[in-house]
């Protein structure tokens, strides 16, 4: 399986100034695999921790944080001398050795030759983010499950995608019924690694569905793992209230769906939980289109989408029938293809991604994203119809230099309006020209 993060982990290990790597994702979304690929792709040796298993290295790294030693017991552990340039130091399950996370500052003091990366899951790693943090002496890097494009790759269904990026509009009309095909599989498959290989291997769409529950099974597991017991409850009652949220006409967040007379004081603890540990991505509405966006945040207005469009799936229900025809993107009022589209922008670097509402919330833009100087709204249209009321009333008053409508019709470009086809969203910052 191929992922783009791999060429963002070979930058990182050619640079001279770099400092010990943590990489944040969700559970599941293939963080061990990638740092052993990278190890094997990369490096002579690996040196690989798993804190969760090991629980002698643990109380090793809890003696204290003398470089020299831990160097000592590293090298005892995996039974070789460690050259610094030619070895991969992988330490996994972080958040099970809080003092292994403090370890990462004296790594980068006393010895930055050495090449040092970490996963956790995001949830212990934000928990632990208080007492002896690394701060400023760790970057960071963000795992997603697999876009559309790493996941046609998987099915060895590339080469479609690969028009995509050589912007072949001709070759793309040509293939579209591929293209559609493979993006109606995504929608219910999703990008989770696991899934995507049982996918891969076995084309079962029932067996898809067994595993996309366990998932969410082990996630909710997890929440009494390492969470507060008093808190446990309403992430709970959070979690399970997100299809009807997203099911709505008007996607905006309401507490009240939780359960009767919810109040935002009560669930706010139970939200910063999900959002840090990755499992949802919260989307804010802006007041108005200006820069730099982030000054006109609403904080008080937001929209929820989860991890992965095929764990929606499965807590939802979604049928596999679904996928023979368009309808996949147009289930639960349009959710499935908002989710899509946002899991798209999300593995885009550096790309902050909200939404936009009038006053009176009878106006709504989707997503609106920043692409250089540009405040872009993002239409998403779940089928061929392009008739965008919001869209059209947002660019006669604000008449933005360009606006993006994405849905299952071909490319196109009119005065600042470029239509997107889904499965080309991922390629959004090449194709609008500035």
């Amino acid at each position: 399986m191929e992922r783009k993060l791999i060429g963002e982990l070979i930058n990182w290990k050619n640079k001279t100034d770099k400092q010990p790597l943590i990489i944040q994702g969700a559970r599941q979304v293939g963080k061990t695999w990638l740092m052993k690929e990278f190890g094997r792709l990369h490096y002579k040796n690996t040196v690989y921790i798993n804190f969760d298993e090991n629980v002698r290295m643990c109380e090793f790294f809890n003696v204290d944080l003398d470089v020299k030693r831990l160097l000592t017991g590293l090298e005892i552990e995996a039974g070789f001398k460690i050259d610094p340039k030619n070895t991969l130091i992988i330490f996994d399950e972080i958040q099970e050795c809080p003092r292994a996370l403090t370890s990462l500052k004296y790594f980068n003091e006393d010895a930055p030759q050495y090449n040092i990366v970490a996963a956790g899951s995001l949830l212990g790693v934000a928990h632990h983010s208080g007492t002896g943090f690394p701060v400023g002496k760790v970057e960071f890097m963000n795992l997603y499950p697999l876009s559309f494009a790493e996941f046609a790759d998987a099915l060895g269904q590339g080469r479609f995608v690969g028009l995509t990026k050589k912007k072949d509009f001709e070759m793309l009309r040509v293939f579209k019924d591929k293209l559609l095909e493979l993006l109606r599989q995504y929608c219910y498959v999703g990008g989770m690694p696991k899934v995507v290989q049982h996918y891969v291997d076995n084309r079962d769409f029932r067996e898809v569905r067994e595993i996309q529950k366990r998932i969410i099974e082990a996630y909710e597991k997890d929440f009494s793992k390492h969470i507060p017991a008093n808190t446990v409850t309403k992430i709970r009652l959070l979690w399970k209230s997100i299809p009807a949220q997203l099911t709505k006409e008007n996607k905006k967040f309401i507490y009240g769906i939780i359960k009767q007379g919810a109040r935002a004081k009560e669930f706010e603890t139970a939200l910063a939980w999900l959002s840090d540990c990755g499992l949802i991505y919260k989307v804010n509405r802006i007041k108005k289109p200006g820069l730099p966006i982030i000054a006109y945040e609403d904080f008080n207005a937001f929209k929820i989408f989860i991890v992965d469009v095929g764990l929606l799936g499965a807590l939802t229900n979604l049928e596999a029938k679904t996928m023979l025809d368009d309808k996949i993107l147009e289930e639960f009022k349009g959710a499935i293809a908002e989710q899509y589209v946002l899991q798209q922008l999300k593995t885009l670097k550096d790309l902050p991604v909200f939404y936009w509402t009038n006053e009176t919330s009878r106006s709504e833009i989707d997503f609106i994203i920043q692409l250089n100087s540009d405040v872009v709204p993002v239409e998403v249209k779940s089928s061929m119809n392009l008739k965008a009321k919001s869209l059209k009333n947002y660019r006669e008053e604000f008449k933005p230099a360009v606006s993006i409508r994405t849905s299952t019709a071909d490319y196109k470009e009119t005065e600042g309006l470029y239509d997107i086809p889904l499965y080309m969203i991922e390629e959004v910052e090449t194709l609008v020209h500035h």
